[in-house]
């Protein structure tokens, strides 16, 4: 890639480095499995705490909480020598609020091939899970193909998109690799990272934090107390979220439930100035305010968060240049 973030790493502008994300996704199927059953894959995992920290702190625009918690999370189970579960965390948040590209900077930092690294799986219920009637036959590949993976290389990151459209009970099967005992089908699992995203809590985490703009609290002050409860009962109430009626949520197995904050305009504005130095280009205050111009905040009476967030930024400052 010919763009340099500052400091941080090699790497493209945001829009190119989310289109790895879906690349990534698309690149398998369940069927063809590249690194599974008696197929020697070595395993890349080179973490650089250093690189994702700088990165996060630069480019990750009004999220404090969720940089935070997953840097926490995940130094403290990595430099653990022998973990006694995997690391299992779901992200939560309004669309455009970092949650993908904090999941590709995961992957970039922890693993030397990226998110085209082998022992990086990415699930899209759209691409890989499509058929609501084959839910069985998803049940048994989905297992299979977490199990292989995790058999040639126990330090392996598996990612699940949009989890509010994955199929409830689907998810389950995951369930006896997300605990704490030693080994399952004979596998060693602890050392695995499963991440979990979906925008399922989302509006709950908007009136939140709109609540703390009305009563003049600062947004760095709202914790992650605070939202727990309400994220974890939307994803209860939510029929068509892949942890409804779960016993993963009921085991309480996840590790932390991470949460993206709205957006404001000076958080656009961030990212808008991000991607134009991704580009080359110098900073164009015409071309920073016909984005900021072009973007629909809410609620009708503030105008305080930007409806996409930051998902659509790349795309307007190509249409302004």
């Amino acid at each position: 890639m010919a763009a340099v973030r500052r400091g941080c790493r090699p790497g493209g502008s945001l829009l190119g480095l989310l289109g790895l994300v879906s690349a990534a996704a698309a690149a398998w199927d369940l069927t063809s499995l590249r690194c599974n059953f008696g197929a020697f894959c070595e395993c890349d995992f080179r973490p650089d705490f250093q690189g994702l920290e700088c990165d996060l702190a630069q480019h990750l625009a009004g999220q404090h909480l969720a940089r935070a918690l997953v840097v926490k999370a995940l130094k403290a189970f990595v430099q653990d020598p022998a973990p006694t579960k995997p690391l299992v965390l779901s992200l939560h948040g309004w669309t455009g609020t970092g949650k993908s590209y904090v999941t590709s900077l995961l992957a970039h930092y922890l693993f030397r091939g990226g998110l085209r690294s082998p022992h990086v799986h990415h699930f899209s219920p759209v691409i890989h899970f499509p058929h609501p009637g084959h839910l069985e036959r998803y049940k048994k590949d989905l297992k299979s193909w977490v199990q292989g993976n995790l058999t040639a290389c126990s330090r392996s990151l598996f990612l699940f998109d949009e989890m509010d459209k994955l199929a409830p009970g689907l998810i389950e099967v995951l369930r006896p690799f997300l605990g704490s005992s030693w080994v399952v089908y004979g596998t060693n699992y602890r050392k695995a990272i499963f991440i979990f995203i979906s925008n399922t809590g989302g509006e709950q985490i908007n009136q939140l934090v709109l609540e703390a703009w009305r009563s003049r609290r600062e947004r760095e002050e709202i914790r992650v107390q605070e939202l727990e409860p309400v994220i974890s009962q939307a994803v209860l109430d939510n029929p068509n979220h892949g942890f409804w009626r779960s016993g993963i949520m009921e085991e309480h197995l996840l590790d932390a439930l991470v949460p993206f904050l709205p957006l404001q305009r000076h958080h656009v504005q961030h990212c808008v100035l991000n991607e134009l130095a991704q580009l080359g280009l110098e900073p164009r205050d015409e071309v920073v305010q016909a984005v900021l111009d072009s973007t629909t905040f809410f609620p009708e009476d503030e105008q305080l968060f930007s409806s996409n967030g930051c998902k659509t930024v790349a795309s307007r400052i190509a249409f302004f240049l």
